[in-house]
This record gives C-alpha cells, structure tokens and sequence, in this order.
C-alpha cells in the first residue's frame, strides 16, 4: 500500500472512528426524501433529481420478458452491444478468441456502445465482483452466471463512462445488480417454456425468504435452472455452413471429411493428385493405388470434386447451448445502533454447461495449418495402411485430412464454481447541522472452473501410429486414415485420443472505504463531497491439459498463464448548487471528481470528470459531463500464452487466376499476392473456411485511455400528472461521444490478408506465413494497444402512462439508440487507417453495429389482469466480408398475460407468454460464425413459449 493510500485510509478510519461519539452530539434538519446513491456517483442525492443517465430495471419490469437469465434482458437494451449468451456455441472448436481472456464457454456478458464487456464495470450493490473463469483463459469481464438470480432486486444501468468514480474498467457504462437486503416472508417463482418447435425445454425456480426480529434481519433463497439444448441440424438457417443452404455447394463445408483428402505427389510418376475415396472400406483393408491410373477403374481413389465433396460439420453444433444452475445466497443486516449497521451477504453459483462440435477432423501434412506437430508428421511407406508405396512427407504431400467420425462429437463440459463474500459496515453521523454518512467493506471470491473435452487426439501418438511400422510397440496400434469411415477401429482410438482436462480460477480481495456528506452552505445549497479509497487484488490463472500443454494435441494448442494485478486508488467528488429559483434557473449546479491510482502493472496515473446540471424550469433537466477513462490492462490480456483462433476468413489470395471457378483478382492483387510467396501458376486454393489466427497476450501493453461528452435533455411535464389523457411521462435525450486511445485488441484477421493483398501493407504482410505451396499457416497477432476506437450515439427515451379508465390503466415506453459512428483506427506500415464499422456486421468474431435499435412496449393492467407486449427492432446492416451483402431489418414481436385468481387470493399470479410471438428467424450471414447468425443481435430461430407462476406471501 503507498503512502497516498496509507495517509487517506488513516485519516479515514480516524473519522469513522470518531463517528458513535458525533452522532450523539446533534441531530440533522429533516429532509423531506432521503437522499440515496444512485449509480454514477458517491454523493446522496434525493432519487428524484435525475442527475444521472440511469436505465433501470426492476424485478417487476424482468418478469415481464420472460427471461430466465438477467443477461438476456440486459443484451436487449438498445445501448447494448450484445456480449457472450446461450447462443455462442463455442469452446474451442474455433479456438480461443484474440482477446487473451479465453472462449467464455457457457459465460454471459454484458457489452455497452459496442465496445465489449471488457470496458463495461459491473458491480453488485456498489461493489465489484470477481472475474469470470470457463477453464480456456483468463477473461476480463463479469460472468452474470456467476450471480443468483434469486438474489437480484433490481439493475441500474448507467450508460457514460465512470473510471473517475469507480475506477478501471468503467469505460462505456456501469452495470449495478442491487441485490435484496429485506423482505418479509416468502416468494417463490416457477417458469417453463421451450421452442414452439418442441427443444430448448427450459426451467427456472426460485425461493427467497426474509424476516426481521429486533434490529437483525436476515434474506436467503436460492435457485435452480436448466436449460435444455437446441441443435443446428433442427433450424434451416443453421444445417449448412451457408445461410438457409441445402447442401455442400452452397460452399463452407470442410474438406476434412470421412472418406479422407489426400493432396499426394507422386515422386514415381511426377503426378500431383488431389485424391478422395470412391467408397469407404472395411476396417483392416488397404486402398489400392495405382500409379499409372491413380482414380481408374482399378484404384480406390477419385479427384476430390470440390464443394461437393465436402464434409458439412454443422449438424453436431448447438445454436441454443445447455447449461444448469444451482444457487444459493444469504444476507443479514444488523441494526448496532440507529447509526451503525452491519451487512453481510454470501453467495454460491455452481453452473454446468456443455458445447459440441462435430467429430475432430484430424489435419496432417506440411499445408494443415495446426501450427503444432500434425503439420510435420511424415506418413511412413511401411504403415500397413499406406497405399501409396511411399513415405509421405514435406515434397511428397502436402495434406491429408480426416474426419475422425468413429470418435464422436467433440464435447466440452464445463463446471464452474463461484462463491462470494463481502461485508459492509455502514454508519453516520452528524457534523454540525448536517449528517455524514460512511461505509467500510471486504469483498472476497473465487469463480474456479474446470472444462472436460472427449474427442481430442494426441498428435504424438499419431505420429507414432502412423510413422515406421518397426517404431510402432507396445501398446502402439499402427492407424488407418485412408481407409474411410468405419476404418479407424476402437483399438486405434483408444491408442490416440485422450481426454483433456483444463483449468482456470480468478480471485478477487477488494476492501473500500467510503465517506460523503454536505461541508458547508452555498447560495443555492450545500456543497455535497464523497471521498474513499480502495485497494484490490486479482489472481488468475489458466492450467491446460498436460498433453495440450506439451503442444502434442491436435486441437487448439494453449499454454498455461498466470498473473496477479495489486491496485490502490484514492477518489474525491464535489457537487456544487450554484444558482436556484431565478428566472430560467430553477436549479444550477456543477460537478467534479478525480481519480488517482497505483497499479502493480500499469503504473501511476489520475483520471477526472466535470459535469453541469441544469433546470430552467422544474419540468426541463438538462445535463451535459465530461470526463477521462482508464483500463488497466486483465491478467489474460497481460500474461496469455499464444493460442490459435481459426477465424472464417476468405484469402483474397486464393484462386487469384480464376482456374477453379472463383472471380480472377486485380493485376495489382496478383502481383501483391506473388510477392507474398502465393505461387504465380494461380495453382493456390483456400483448403478451408477456417484460418488459424495465432494470439497471445502481451506484458509491454499500456492501459486504455478514453476521454468522453454526454449531453441529454430530460422534460418532465408536470401538465401530463393533471392531463385527462395522462397521469405521467417524459422524454428524454440523450447524446453520448466516446474516444478511445490505446485500444487493447488484436489486429482483424480479416483486415490483415486484405490490406497485405490489395495494399501490399508491410505491416499487415509481416504477420502472415505461408507455405510453398500458398497456403496460410498462420497469422500471427498478439494483442497490441492499436490506434483506437471513436463512437458517437443519441439515445431516445420516452415514457407516458395513462390515468385509471374503466378499462384499466395504460402505459407506454420506449427506447432507442441510434448509432452515429463507430470508427476503430487501426496501425498500417505508414501510419493509421479508420475503418467505420456502423451500419455493418463484422463477421468472425461475430460483432454487428445496427445504426438503429429500439422496443417499444405497452403494458395494460386492470383489476387482475395484465398483459404486455413489445416490439424490438434492429435496422438492416451490410455484411462487409460478403461484398456488402445487405441484412435485412427484424422486429421481434413479444407477448404476455397475466392473471391473479381471485381464489387463490392476492399472493398468487400466474403469467403466459411468447417470445418471438411472429416466428421471425435472423438474417443468414455468410461470415459470421457457427450457425450463421449474429447472437450478439438476433434471436435464436423459432417462437419460445413459456408459463411462469409466482407466490408472494
């Protein structure tokens, strides 16, 4: 801990020491509303001021979407980017996203402004929460899995930047769950649904309970949820690897299929072959190759045809993923004095999920891409499987491919663990004719996960099995990869596969210590302060398997990474009523907060904001704010081994001449692409949708910086409480401007293989290997601080309810984001280029900017009725790895009622209701990734009806 922490947490404690003796000394003037902390600032102020850009949600508003999963109803709110869901199907089968943080398989996160959940804080009850873990990295941002549902009492969204008041992380916007701390007696809740094509059955049960006696209260309850998979093979957009595709030729399909590929040249005749079998043989049975005639009537094998002969892997994948929840949690808030109070509130999630993808397809050969010992591996003229009479080896192949069928699915199974502890003391007293209020807390918690994959292959086994028949002892078991499907028998299995087992665990220890209150009189009021400080420990680290870690598995190759992060962090934050009630001028005041900071692996450095809130009239608020950002750069980030990420790219590269098909390229793409080592003969093809991306962290990486505007106006008419027509609303704009620097992210892929062909970029060039024969082996791009990311949006909110009719009571609300830029800036070899990206979906890894997104709902209540029902709306974006293919617009239409019985009295309600209420199904897109859909925009296909009943004693 550094001086500056030392000297504040001194005087802190002094003061709070002091307070028991104070608080009885005077007693504060009454005010007519409590003040309270809203998110967005440590001040109390009355909850009817507004002053800042808060969306919230309570219980009553989720109930009323039926979702399950507090991250499904935050990705809907229109400032919402999206972030990992249910729909994200992957663990591992792409590879490990370039962001250092691992796959996040079967986690949830929330992203605001597009700018990922990383740059989104949230905390619960004020407090952060400990990072996520799925065992494939070290992730930066909070897994909402990891938090009971049952334990939730409400969410407040703030949707500006907020490092000054809390800190790192804080860049586009603060999530805060605010959990229960009373309640009496008991509330239960039970919801079923499924898809209106009879799948995706989920269940979700929860129990809290609560009561007071004297001074103490006490909450606990728990949950149970479980949701049951959708397959890719049950929905149209999602059976092929091409949007709504029929078959094969609709391109995307593998070339690793179960009847083999073998790309083979022939030193015997000078032939090269690029060869499949006829039909599959019986296990034990060699092909027969002959030479002079390689796909004569005589051989076993014919030219591979293309697309047509292609392996279509979708079928196995989930577009909706299962996963099972058991929670539980615990608080107890005790009175000491009328000033004094303890909170302790404990927490336990165990989350177990699954992914699948379709049986391993096992690459060998100097073109295979693996970056690992497959591509290597020589395939000895004395296997007995062998038909080609010679050592297979760099000059005499180039690939072979496989579909590893006879293992079955790949299947990932993931169980995570999360518990959670914090203690708050809490108090306050007075000083002079004013009270001040304070807070001490201690939060610890561990999120530990552990991931089972079956289906994986030891590469160093195959080397064996499939090397010199002499090399081949003991338990080896030579393999057969060119006899079909049905050839691999379970002795070679058994031989070669294993099953791998990885872990990942985050810690975090965070103490704070708050104080705010008025110091003294101005004109229009009292200049209100808070001041704290904290300090905070991460740990994480990722353990894969032994044998992924010895870089001998045919899978994803990944290396263990660990790191720790110590912060100590001082704030201060002034709000100053300048002018009130003059003409024009209801209410003036100004705002300021600054935030100083020591991290262990980033340094020192202070980060401020000022903001200015206006009422000309008691109806109008305007605010505007400006403020710095900061984000300290995560253990994954920072610490994360190189692994590979097989992104969907389409090399510009490839086909360059047109001689298999495809649109002959530029001259100046030809000849960029010759000097990148494609050969000129134009002989170079793609060989799969799949490019292997290698990324790794970084620890030169600087923290991310930002500097934001917001302006909104709010009008509240009061005329609308009194209105024949109304008994309330308003209207509320808002304009958010956000500029990153030093962005942590890697370079796209994508972007890469397009700027080194069209541009010849050296910088881009420098990044990708290939081999002689054209084919990527890899790109390679670490995480780096590239140029930046500038985004600007307007929010439109409006809101109005209706007086009681003799038909019940109405009330409308609307919400909109409307995206007016989003502008990453990206280095090139002499200098910076913008790449806009609003209006557009980016494409593996899968990320769409709609410049328009809305709801709008309707609720209507009367006597013991109630319905709701609600339209979301995306505008149509261009696909720009596609030639800017257009998809199109969707708004999904949701539907509920709901009904007290009289006979079961006022505790009871049940509700039915339909998501997806017209069976709208997303827009196919060609380059995102598995299933052809966006999930961090659309839902999945088909109509979810469910039934949900409550019980409130």
């Amino acid at each position: 801990m550094n001086r500056i922490g030392q000297g504040l947490l001194s005087l802190f404690l002094t003061t709070v020491a002091a307070a028991p003796l104070a608080a009885h000394a005077q007693t504060p003037a009454d005010t007519d509303v409590e003040g309270v902390v809203v998110t967005g600032s440590r001040i109390r102020v009355s909850p009817l001021d507004k002053t800042q850009t808060v969306f919230q949600i309570d219980q009553e508003a989720i109930a009323k979407t039926g979702l399950t999963s507090i991250v499904d109803v935050l990705q809907r709110v229109p400032a919402a980017g999206g972030g990992l869901n249910s729909k994200f199907n992957n663990s591992g089968n792409f590879g490990n996203p370039p962001d250092g943080g691992g796959v996040g398989a079967g986690s949830a996160e929330i992203d605001l402004r597009y700018l990922g959940s990383r740059r989104a804080l949230v905390l619960v009850d004020g407090q952060r929460w400990v990072s996520g873990a799925s065992a494939s990295g070290v992730p930066g941002a909070v897994d909402l899995n990891t938090i009971p549902s049952a334990m939730i009492r409400n969410v407040e969204i703030l949707q500006e930047g907020a490092s000054p008041i809390y800190g790192s992380d804080a860049i586009a916007g603060v999530i805060n769950i605010i959990t229960r701390e009373r309640q009496q007696g008991l509330e239960l809740s039970a919801q079923v649904g499924g898809y209106g094509e009879g799948d995706g059955f989920s269940q979700d049960y929860n129990v809290s309970w609560g009561a007071s006696e004297g001074k103490t209260s006490i909450v606990v309850g728990g949950g149970y949820f479980k949701q049951k998979s959708v397959l890719s093979a049950d929905r149209d957009i999602s059976l092929y690897p091409s949007p709504y595709g029929t078959s094969c030729l609709s391109g995307g399909c593998s070339s690793g299929t179960p009847l083999g590929r073998f790309i083979v040249s022939d030193p015997n005749t000078g032939n090269d072959m690029d060869l499949t079998l006829k039909a599959a043989l019986a296990a034990g049975v060699r092909p027969t190759y002959t030479p002079l005639d390689p796909t004569g009537a005589g051989s076993s094998f014919r030219n591979f045809a293309g697309d047509a002969d292609r392996f279509n892997f979708q079928p196995y994948n989930y577009i909706v993923t299962p996963s099972e929840r058991v929670s539980l949690f615990g608080a107890v808030t005790h009175d000491f004095t009328d000033s004094i109070k303890l909170k302790v509130r404990g927490s336990y999630v165990q989350r177990k999920s699954a992914n699948q993808a379709a049986p391993i397809p096992l690459f060998v050969g100097p073109d295979a891409g693996n970056g690992n010992l497959l591509d290597t591996i020589s395939i000895d003229a004395t296997n007995p499987f062998n038909p080609f009479g010679f050592t297979l080896t760099n000059g005499t192949y180039a690939f072979v491919g496989r579909r590893m069928i006879e293992a079955g699915p790949r299947h990932y199974a993931q169980t995570v663990d999360t518990w959670n502890v914090n203690a708050t003391l809490s108090g306050d007293w007075a000083v002079g004719s004013r009270r001040w209020y304070w807070d001490v807390g201690y939060t610890a918690s561990r999120n530990h996960a552990e991931q089972s994959f079956t289906g994986n292959i030891n590469a160093q086994r195959v080397q064996q099995a499939l090397g010199p028949l002499s090399a081949c002892t003991g338990s080896c078991v030579p393999l057969n990869i060119f006899g079909g499907v049905g050839s691999i028998t379970p002795q070679m299995l058994d031989y070669i596969g294993f099953t791998q087992q990885d872990v990942s665990q985050q810690e975090l220890h965070d103490f704070t210590a708050n104080l705010t209150g008025d110091l003294f009189e101005l004109p229009a009021g009292p200049l209100a302060f808070a001041a704290g400080y904290e300090h905070r420990e991460t740990k994480g680290y990722f353990q894969p398997d032994a044998i992924v870690a010895a870089g001998l598995s045919s899978d994803i190759p990944a290396q263990p990474a660990k790191g720790e992060i110590k912060v100590d962090e001082a704030y201060l934050e002034l709000r100053a009523p300048l002018l009130a009630d003059l003409p024009l001028i209801h209410r003036l005041e100004i705002s300021g907060a600054g935030r100083w900071f020591d991290y262990s692996t980033s340094g020192s450095d202070s980060i401020y904001k000022a903001g200015l809130n206006w009422r000309p009239t008691e109806d109008v608020l305007v605010r505007a704010s400006w403020g710095q950002g900061f984000r300290a750069p995560s253990i994954g980030e920072l610490y994360g081994a190189a692994s590979r990420f097989d992104q969907e790219i389409t090399d510009p590269c490839s086909d360059m001449l047109g001689l298999s098909g495809g649109t002959p390229a530029s001259a100046t793409v030809r000849a960029n692409c010759v000097a990148a080592g494609v050969p000129a003969s134009g002989s170079y093809v793609q060989l799969n949708p799949q490019l292997s991306v290698i990324t790794s962290g970084n620890d030169s990486l600087k923290p991310e910086t930002s500097e934001s505007k917001n302006f909104s106006i709010v009008w509240e008419p009061k005329a609308l409480k009194e209105a024949s027509w109304a008994s309330g609303g308003s209207i509320e704009l808002a304009y958010s401007d956000i500029e990153l620097d030093s962005a942590i992210q890697a370079l796209s892929g994508e972007s890469l293989l397009s700027r080194c062909a069209e541009l010849a970029d050296a910088l881009a060039c420098s990044t990708i290997t290939r081999t002689a024969s054209g084919q990527v082996a890899a790109i390679t791009n670490p995480l780096i601080n590239i140029g930046g990311i500038q985004t600007r949006a307007i929010d439109l909110n409006l809101l109005w309810t209706s007086p009681d009719y003799s038909f019940g009571r109405l009330a409308v609300r609307s919400y909109s984001t409307f995206l007016l830029e989003f502008t990453e800036i990206v280095p090139t070899a002499t200098g910076f280029t913008e790449i806009p990206r609003e209006g557009t979906e980016r494409g593996s890894p899968d990320q769409a900017y709609p410049k328009t997104k809305s709801t709008f709902t309707v609720d209507w209540d009367w006597k013991n009725w109630g319905a709701s029902a609600s339209a979301r709306y995306l505008s149509s974006i261009k696909e720009t790895q596609a030639a800017d293919a257009k998809l199109a617009s969707r708004t999904y239409v949701d539907a509920q009622l709901r009904w007290k019985p009289d006979f079961l009295g006022e505790t009871t309600a049940v509700a039915f209701g339909v998501n997806n209420l017209f069976d709208k199904d997303p827009p196919g897109c060609i380059s995102c990734g598995l299933n052809n859909f966006d999930p961090n925009a659309y839902d999945a296909p088909g109509r979810y009806f469910y039934f949900r009943l409550t019980y409130r004693q």
